[in-house]
This record gives structure tokens, C-alpha cells and sequence, in this order.
């Protein structure tokens, strides 16, 4: 046991540390690994691989995802600049790697083979991305001779490029999700606003003339004509659970839906162990997601406000992305559920993106203020000592 009296590395970290935010983050990383053993299986056999396949990779790869994750919760808010700089450089580099030398999947080009093993390396991108851009946009407000909004749009700029290269859309309005509500909270004017939103619908006009396969999928989501089995199917499978589902190995529908271990594990979870279970892991997201803007609005500074603001737009985004289309509310898009879904690469990059979001949320009285007190330039005695 952990003595508040102790003053080492571990005890700090274990008195300063969110243990909400922490103890969500644990309970989906678990159920991440009950799920697989219900939505994996019946994928493994069909292509020919043993049952437990994605069961036992999925488990392997949380051992280094908790490692991450605690790791990275012990950084400095100086620490995690630096970190984040470097992430991101090796990211990118990655990408461009990626376009030329690949593996290509259905047309595109978003993974890179190292040692054997198959490596994304824009999901290793956005959390970096997103601290970076905090950084930039504090910097701007701090320092007026650094021009930090514009390195950022020149940033951005290069990222989206990037993504739409591969091509990979989805991340692509994820990213610009992530960083249009940082931009806003930023402080920007309303003009730099409208004209970036002016942007953004050009640019997905210009994404559905371009791309077929994005045309494509908004035309069925729209008229419900063509290819839709395994967006149907999710869709009747959540019907089929109802409340409280089918039971644990029961489910009939999983079988046929191909990607059920990983875009649609949410219509697997709701057939076998019913709404009321993707109710709790809905309330689950939604309350990282709260709690961390919560702490952010107490936050005096700028850099630490901006950048948990971020990460945690990107995480409730991307579960809302893969939500809405297990329940058919959005085109078709292959995102990963938060820790739920099977995949190396995303598990790693949300375990950083957690890991940085409970390191920048780690109580510094210093660096807080309570409501009553945010336009207060007088610190009140709590926030000294």
C-alpha cells in the first residue's frame, strides 16, 4: 500500500492520478478482452485459423497496451511536448513509407510490415497530432511573435494530405474533427471559422466526386440500394439481442458479418449480451469523455486545457463514428471501437492516447481553479498550497 506520506515516482503518480478516469479506461481495456471472445471465433474459423486466433493476439497485445499506458502517464507536461514531437516525426515519416513501400489492403496503402508485424502508423499520428497542436495553439496565445495557429493549419495541412493519400477518409474527418474543435477553443475569430467549415463541406463534395468507393457508400446509406449485407446484419443483430441478448456464444448473426471482431463488435455485443451492456460501455465512453472536458475547463493552462480538450474529442469521435454505423446512422466506415475492437496498432494508440490524457489530468493545485473562481486573478488559499 501506497503511504501519502511517501514522496517517490509511484506514490506521487498514484496521489495525483484521476482513479476514475483510470478505472474506466481498465474496465474497457477488460471488456475489450470478454468481447473478443465473442465476436473473434467465428471470424478465425472461416478464414481458416484456429478458434482462439484473435482471442490470444488481442490478449498480447494488451500486456504491452497497459505497459503503454501506465508509462506514459508518469511524462511531464514537458515531457509529453517532446514525446509527441518525436511520435509524430516517426509517424509521418511512416506514412510516406506507407505510400510507396505498403501493404495494400482493398486499394489502399495505410500499413507498413516491421519484423513481421503489420504497423498503422496514422493511428500512432493522432494523439501525437493532437498534442502538437495544443502546443502550437497555446503558443500563439502566449507568444505573439510565434505565428502558432498558422504552423498548425500548415500542420494539419500536411496531415490530412497524407491521409487522403492512402486514401483513408475517415480519419481524415476524424482528424479534422479533433482539430476544428481545438482551433475553436482556441479563441479563433468567427471568420477564420466560417471559412474553415466553408472548407470542410467543399472538401467532402469534393471526397464523394473523387473517390467511388466514398460516393459509393453514402448513395446506399442514402437510398439503402446495393451492397448493405453486413451493415444489415449488424443492425439485426442488435435487434435479435434485445435487452439481454441471446448469452454468451449463442449468437447466430456474428457468423456471417466479416469484419464482426473489429468495425462491428458492437452489433456482436449487443446480440449476445443485449443493449443494456452497450448502454453501460456507451456510458463508459461518455463519461472519459465528460470528466476529461470537465478537468480541461478548470485548467489556467492553455497547453494542458487545449490538449485534454483534444484527446478526448478524438476518443469520443472515433467510438461515436463506429457506434453510428453499427446502428446504421452513418455511412459505412471501417473505425475501431476504443479498446473494444481487435487490432495491434489501434490498441497500442488509444493506450497512448489514454495514458496522455491521465498524465495531463494528474492534480497540480496550481494549475487548477474552481468554477466560482475562473475569472478571478486573485489564487484562492486551496489553490496555494
Amino acid at each position: 500500500m501506497v503511504s501519502r506520506i511517501d514522496r517517490g515516482p509511484v506514490a506521487d503518480w498514484w496521489w495525483t492520478i484521476d482513479r476514475f478516469l483510470l478505472a474506466a479506461c481498465l474496465t474497457l481495456m477488460g471488456l475489450g478482452i470478454l468481447l473478443s471472445f465473442a465476436a473473434s471465433p467465428a471470424v478465425a474459423e472461416r478464414i481458416g485459423l484456429e478458434s482462439f486466433y484473435f482471442v490470444k493476439h488481442q490478449s498480447m497485445f494488451m500486456v504491452p497496451a497497459v505497459v503503454v499506458m501506465f508509462a506514459v502517464s508518469f511524462m511531464a507536461p514537458r515531457t509529453i511536448r517532446r514525446f509527441a514531437i518525436i511520435l509524430l516525426g516517426i509517424s509521418m515519416v511512416a506514412m510516406v513509407g506507407a505510400l510507396f513501400f505498403g501493404i495494400e489492403v482493398k486499394g489502399a496503402r495505410r500499413w507498413v510490415s516491421l519484423a513481421g508485424i503489420s504497423i498503422q502508423p496514422s493511428e500512432f499520428m493522432k494523439p501525437a497530432f493532437v498534442i502538437v497542436c495544443a502546443w502550437l495553439f497555446s503558443e500563439n496565445e502566449r507568444r505573439k511573435d510565434i505565428p502558432g495557429n498558422f504552423f498548425a493549419m500548415v500542420l494539419f495541412g500536411v496531415v490530412a494530405a497524407l491521409l487522403v493519400a492512402q486514401p483513408d477518409l475517415g480519419q481524415t474527418i476524424l482528424t479534422a474533427i479533433t482539430w476544428g474543435a481545438m482551433f475553436f477553443m482556441a479563441g479563433v475569430p468567427w471568420l477564420w471559422i466560417v471559412s474553415l467549415g466553408g472548407l470542410g463541406v467543399a472538401g467532402f463534395f469534393g471526397a464523394y466526386t473523387v473517390f467511388p468507393h466514398v460516393a459509393g457508400r453514402i448513395d446506399r446509406f442514402m437510398t439503402g440500394e446495393g451492397d448493405t449485407f453486413q451493415v444489415d446484419a449488424g443492425r439485426e443483430a442488435i435487434i435479435r439481442g434485445g435487452w439481454l441478448g441471446q448469452g454468451p456464444g449463442e449468437g447466430t448473426i456474428k457468423r456471417i458479418i466479416p469484419d464482426s471482431h473489429t468495425d462491428f463488435i458492437f452489433s456482436v455485443t449487443a446480440e449476445e449480451y443485449g443493449i443494456a451492456l452497450c448502454l453501460l460501455i456507451v456510458l463508459i465512453f461518455a463519461f472519459i469523455v465528460v470528466r476529461g472536458l470537465s478537468i480541461a475547463l478548470k485548467e489556467r493552462d492553455d497547453f494542458t486545457r487545449l490538449a485534454v480538450s483534444g484527446l478526448v474529442i478524438l476518443f469520443g469521435f472515433q467510438s461515436i463514428i463506429n457506434m453510428s454505423v453499427n446502428l446504421h446512422l452513418m455511412p459505412a466506415k471501417g473505425m475501431t471501437l476504443p479498446f473494444i475492437s481487435y487490432g495491434g496498432s489501434s490498441l497500442i494508440s488509444v493506450a497512448i492516447s489514454t495514458g496522455l490524457l491521465l498524465a495531463l489530468t494528474r492534480r497540480r493545485p496550481e494549475g487548477r481553479r474552481s468554477a466560482t473562481l475562473a475569472n478571478s486573478k486573485t489564487p484562492s488559499l486551496a489553490n496555494a498550497v
